[in-house]
């Protein structure tokens, strides 16, 4: 079957996170000739396709299959995908089932290939995203069998199929401040102890701030408020205490200890809490990794045009495969319609992709 078709068939599934809704079998039975591996963790179903050609490099290609609710609005069914005007339209046709048709089936016709081939797939990126991928390469490492390289076929391109591989990502770590103080009637302020007030005395070296200057592909891992609340919504009641919730995307450069201790430091003298929560870690692959190289290579092969390499986005699973020590890049299609109304992708898209993924197992030493 084409890469087309068997996009086609696998946007059929109604496969909102957690649920593969039959995905899974759908996909084992069409990559004969690959052993197979379910890992199955807490309801979520992974699984994990293996061949070995030869005694070379293990290349690994890994994706997800569960898509974000549909919503209404759409012009045709989200889950009958619909061919109009080259585009391909219906939920999971950019995030990312077309990365996972191009990835099988470049992979099920691979004949030019010394090593091991395998494929990672989840229900459980657009969710919580903990017992998918992660949960295939613990699986994967307790047989000995980690992969040198991987590639997941997330949607990177920008507005060019072949402008972006994702050679890293920012790590992101989640914060709340609560100044306690002490209520009391506000023509009476000398009585309280306001903690908007105390607030209001260090905001500018908090919200913004920069904690570093950046790197070479990292921008700068900036505080980025995300809400204040406070008060019981009266006017003559100052509040008991405030909480500052915010965000920080960061680089390799600030951890979550650098991020505590800066916060530590504003809020000192005040009454205050301070949690934290690392959702995940910052990881950047060496451009001159083989998995950058030869990404780069073939994408030029196909695509004529020669990619950026960039970090930019949110958190994605190619951070697990950094957490295990794996080289890894991310390529797909352009992600201009991801999770929105009517989401479609460019027919012309998926099979050049199919031929990147064909020419990078092809030329992969």
């Amino acid at each position: 079957m084409e890469v087309v078709e068997i996009l086609k068939e696998l946007l059929k599934f109604k496969s909102i996170t957690p649920d593969d809704d039959g995905a899974m079998n759908f996909i084992n039975m069409f990559m004969d000739g690959f052993d197979a591996d379910f890992v199955d963790v807490n309801g979520i179903k992974n699984l994990i396709l293996t061949k070995k050609f030869g005694d070379g490099v293990h290349l690994c290609f890994a994706g997800h299959i569960d898509v974000v609710p549909a919503g209404d609005g759409w012009d045709s069914d989200p889950f009958e995908p619909e061919l109009k005007d080259g585009f391909v339209y219906a939920r999971g046709a950019q995030d990312m089932k077309s990365g996972v048709a191009a990835f099988l089936c470049a992979c099920k016709d691979a004949t030019k290939f010394n090593g091991t081939l395998s494929i990672i797939l989840t229900s459980d990126e657009e969710g919580d995203g903990i017992y998918g991928t992660l949960e295939a390469l613990k699986f994967l490492k307790s047989r000995g069998n980690l992969p040198d390289f991987a590639l997941v076929a997330e949607p990177t391109s920008s507005s060019t199929f072949g402008d972006t591989i994702k050679i890293g990502r920012r790590g992101s770590v989640n914060g709340v401040v609560t100044i306690n103080g002490v209520q009391g009637h506000a023509a009476y302020p000398e009585k309280c102890v306001n903690p908007v007030h105390q607030l209001a005395s260090v905001f500018s070296d908090f919200a913004g701030y920069e904690l570093d200057s950046g790197s070479k592909y990292f921008g700068a891992s900036k505080i980025v408020i995300t809400d204040i609340r406070g008060g019981m919504e009266v006017v003559n009641v100052t509040p008991k205490s405030v909480k500052i919730m915010f965000n920080v995307r960061n680089s390799e450069l600030t951890s979550c200890e650098d991020i505590k201790r800066y916060t530590e430091h504003i809020f000192n003298g005040f009454d205050f809490t301070l949690s934290l929560k690392e959702s995940s870690k910052p990881f950047l692959t060496d451009e001159s990794s083989k998995i950058v190289i030869q990404a780069q290579k073939s994408i030029e092969n196909i695509c004529k045009i020669s990619p950026d390499l960039s970090t930019s986005g949110g958190t994605s699973d190619a951070r697990y495969f950094a957490a295990f020590g794996v080289p890894v890049v991310e390529f797909g299609v352009v992600n201009d319609r991801i999770h929105a109304i009517n989401e479609r992708v460019l027919q012309s898209e998926v099979e050049s992709l199919y031929l990147v993924f064909k020419d990078l197992i092809e030329n992969f030493e």
